[in-house]
């Protein structure tokens, strides 16, 4: 048998992790990487409990393995925060994020979804990622948070840019960069621009949630507004992107599932949730650790980086039963796609909407289709993993 390696940089082993994660559950849960300097943890009820466990795995020096940083980080991002900072920051993101607001936003999805995919009816196929599953969550968002329709291709294509990964120095570059400054700028310009004429959207919202602590009353200043901004909309629009990808890519490999869904549009909504188990779109989550551990007979020492692999630990046999089979009808609750904990990903609900209406819809206009796997392209990082281009062919 081979060494047993893994890595998140490695494209090889990405195409494919789930065997490598299954040795690594088996015979080294808590496995130690020695040219990266990182241990990684692999058994579901492992990572759950580090999520868990913000005390003593910290997200104040990055989330991201090679972004992580020797002293906590002074960004005021909230995901780069432990409470109580971070217990502050989410409540009163929380005031203005509400699941009513989300909720009202599914008719215009589904006419989003109509304006792009209407017009790809009757025709031979299309790039599902690029022209659809990429487009749908930077609308929703874009919408939601009144970004101007004549500027949201233009943040669409700079929020692209803050993913780029040089061949040499991977995350950490000047296209990156350069698209982040221009981006944080943006937000700020208008969060400023809310606060002078406020308007029905989620920016005003931002700058008009306020909450009481000990000290009075506590208001997001014009940075946290736009760092929260910033987040939603990246992020949101990238995992959204894959979750859809990874749903049609699944479904044409099991076209006896895909027939049920869409005779019966009841049936998605568990099939976007066994989607996120099978196929986490941001499977791999870094912390540092504050005190030492021991785990499976290793101790981990304070001050280490350590990689929580929530995609391995939503295919841990421990936690469900035959997990490498994908089902519509499997109940997976628990998994940890989006987090749990202090953590858990502020925007599930609107995530899970927009797969919900972007399957449903895709499927009422396309109940059959083959995917062109020999033109699919699959993403790299270290921290997202899913298509970067899905071409379908319809029949």
């Amino acid at each position: 048998m081979t060494e047993l390696y893994w890595d998140p940089y490695d494209k090889t082993i990405d195409v494919d992790p789930y065997p490598v994660w299954r040795r690594m559950r088996d015979e080294a849960p808590v496995y130690y990487n020695e040219k990266f300097n990182f241990f990684a943890l692999s058994r579901y009820d492992d990572v759950d409990n580090a999520l868990l466990d913000h005390e003593t795995y910290s997200s104040a020096y990055g989330t991201v393995l090679e972004i992580m940083t020797a002293e906590p980080m002074d960004s005021g991002m909230i995901i780069f925060m432990d409470p109580p900072g971070h217990t502050v920051l989410r409540a009163l993101v929380s005031r203005a994020f509400t699941p009513r607001r989300v909720a009202k936003l599914e008719n215009h999805i589904r006419e989003l979804c109509a304006e792009m995919l209407d017009p790809q009816i009757g025709g031979g196929g299309f790039d599902y990622v690029q022209e659809f599953s990429a487009q749908l969550p930077s609308k929703v968002i874009s919408e939601l948070f009144g970004v101007d329709p004549a500027e949201r291709e233009e943040i669409r294509r700079t929020i692209d840019q803050t993913f780029y990964l040089d061949p040499e120095k991977g995350m950490i570059n000047d296209v990156s960069f350069a698209a982040q400054i221009k981006l944080h700028t943006y937000w700020e310009e208008q969060i400023e621009a809310r606060r002078v004429r406020p308007r029905d959207d989620m920016m005003t919202a931002l700058t008009e949630a306020e909450i009481t602590t000990e000290e009075g009353t506590r208001r997001l200043t014009t940075q946290e507004a736009a760092r929260f901004t910033n987040l939603l909309v990246s992020a949101g629009t990238e995992t959204v992107a894959r979750l859809l990808g990874w749903a049609v890519s699944l479904l044409a490999r099991h076209p006896d599932q895909r027939a049920e869904l869409a005779a019966n549009p009841a049936l998605v909504r568990d099939a976007v949730e066994e989607t996120l188990r099978y196929e986490a779109p941001s499977p791999v989550q870094a912390r540092r650790l504050l005190r030492d551990v021991e785990l499976h007979g290793v101790t981990i020492p304070a001050g280490s980086n350590v990689l929580l692999l929530n995609g391995s630990g939503n295919r841990d046999e421990r936690r469900y039963p035959d997990p490498d089979r994908y089902d519509i009808h499997r109940k997976p609750e628990g998994h940890i796609s989006f987090g749990h904990g202090a953590h858990f990903c502020l925007g599930a609900g609107l995530a899970r909407l927009e797969g919900r209406v972007g399957l449903e819809e895709t499927l009422r206009r396309f109940p059959t289709y083959e995917v062109d796997r020999e033109n699919a392209v699959q993403l790299h990082t270290s921290t997202v993993r899913g298509f970067e281009k899905l071409p379908i062919v319809l029949s």
